[in-house]
């Protein structure tokens, strides 16, 4: 099949979070079972400096009632998949792809309608007719409705997917700020109160709806689940499916993972053990591996579950362990870990900041990993645990419910669960977890090797997104 990308960021061309690691990842899937693929998204500040293509010299021209719009295309053949650009200096020569260094992009309404637009008559240009345009997130929204509202018979024989990778984000904006809609004939069924919700258009013109984890489609009929669009998803039930995402294991694998100080195996787990050591020393914390180490790396936010650990933080450092938390964002969240770190220093480090060295040692080092999110869509970092032997210990939510198995049979079990949204359900969860730890070496080496062998894959991902495509024609 012919399939389009139309998306915002992809991994080793430009890259802000998750979205960017499906935008490589699916799309070289995809084209491993031979099909047809080609990305467009823009042309940031960062790709023109990074990759200076050629200029273009046919100028493209997009009208609307109210605005003339013009832009050019640039063109990468990237791992033999065509990728074309959106060459729109006004709205994408900036320092952010969404933000500068202090807030969102007042004009990220307009930026990004004119994106899905000049997507639509980039395909025109470049007279391709692809079968599929599958649109991601809130940035490529508006396609499906522009795409439903198109005047010609160009795309008579094109279906949209929409992929909702977070419903949090719903790209809600002013209809006075998008001059590129203001004046659309059909924009008047999106407009409430003067704004329209950009995830909420994408849900009702996509031809198939998805999101990144079965579980997560689930959450996303009820209210609290999908951020006050239950209505709308409820309405598509029948076209709204959770595909999980898949995970690296190229770039995530303790057999070949060049950050790591020694390698290891599913076969031969001594060397986890040296990690644990590097990470005690460049943590600050005593070098004693029979002390169990928890291990965070997140982005610093409500969501990621810190309501629930920062009152039980004393209760954890009761306990003979230590933790060691890295990552950015929220200020006070940053303050109350740093503090607790100075008055702790022997159990606990928290490490302001980011690398992808920190990152993977922690997931090799540490014994446990925690994730316990408000939500979490599909989540990453529990397939990488999963995969460097370190036990997850995780909230049941998205796809973090998918992936980690936690039953009474000790014989299945690959991390530990716990559902209710509470510091004292999450204290509980870690204390069973620790009592897995030194209760029976024997289990807790099994558990690890059962995490070892799970595997998910973009393969089994794109033959799930493969027969969504297909069954679009059926």
């Amino acid at each position: 099949m012919d399939i389009v990308f139309a998306i915002s960021e992809v991994e080793e061309l430009v890259k802000t979070g998750g979205l960017a690691d499906v935008g490589k990842a699916l799309p070289l899937a995809l084209q491993a079972l031979d099909e047809n693929i080609c990305i467009v998204m823009p042309y940031y500040k960062t790709l023109k400096e990074q990759l200076d293509l050629p200029e273009d010299e046919e100028v493209h021209t997009l009208f609307t009632e109210g605005k003339v719009y013009h832009f050019k295309l640039k063109h990468l053949q990237w791992h033999g998949i065509p990728v074309y650009f959106i060459d729109a200096p006004d709205f994408f020569m900036r320092d952010g792809l969404y933000s500068d260094a202090y807030d969102a992009f007042s004009d990220n309404g307009e930026r990004f309608s004119f994106f899905s637009g000049a997507v639509l008559h980039a395909l025109k240009a470049l007279s391709l007719k692809p079968q599929v345009i599958h649109c991601h997130d809130w940035h490529t929204a508006m396609l499906p409705f522009l795409l439903s509202n198109e005047k010609t018979d160009y795309f008579v024989n094109t279906k949209t997917v929409f992929t909702i990778h977070n419903a949090a984000f719903q790209g809600v904006h002013k209809l006075d700020a998008i001059p590129f809609l203001r004046h659309h004939p059909d924009i008047g069924s999106q407009v409430h109160g003067g704004y329209i919700n950009m995830l909420q258009s994408g849900i009702e013109f996509a031809t198939k709806v998805t999101t990144v984890s079965p579980n997560y489609a689930t959450e996303l009929l009820t209210d609290l689940g999908s951020h006050g669009l239950h209505e709308r998803l409820v309405n598509r039930k029948n076209d709204l499916s959770g595909i999980l995402n898949g995970c690296d294991y190229t770039q995530w694998n303790p057999e070949t993972d060049s950050f790591l100080p020694e390698n290891y195996t599913v076969d031969n787990l001594h060397a986890k053990q040296t990690c644990k050591k590097v990470l005690q020393q460049k943590s600050d914390l005593p070098q004693n591996v029979s002390v169990p180490l928890i291990g965070m790396v997140c982005r610093l936010t409500e969501q990621k579950g810190f309501g629930y650990i920062l009152p039980i933080l004393d209760d954890l450092i009761a306990h003979n362990i230590q933790m060691v938390i890295v990552g950015t964002g929220d200020p006070k969240v940053c303050m109350d870990l740093g503090e607790f770190a100075q008055q702790h220093p022997n159990q606990f480090a928290f490490i302001n900041g980011f690398s992808s060295e920190h990152a993977h040692l922690v997931e090799a080092g540490a014994d446990f990993f925690l994730m316990p999110s408000q939500f979490e869509p599909c989540g990453l970092n529990q397939m990488y645990s999963l995969a460097y032997g370190t036990i997850p210990i995780v909230r049941s939510v998205g796809g973090l419910k998918d992936t980690v198995v936690d039953t009474g049979d000790n014989s299945q079990r690959t991390g530990f669960v716990f559902d209710e949204p509470s510091p004292a359900a999450l204290l509980s969860c870690i204390r069973r977890a620790l009592l897995a730890f030194y209760e029976d070496r024997d289990a807790f080496r099994a558990m690890q090797i059962r995490g070892m062998k799970t595997r998910f894959t973009w393969h089994s991902a794109a033959q799930n997104y493969q027969k969504l495509y297909r069954s679009m024609w059926n």
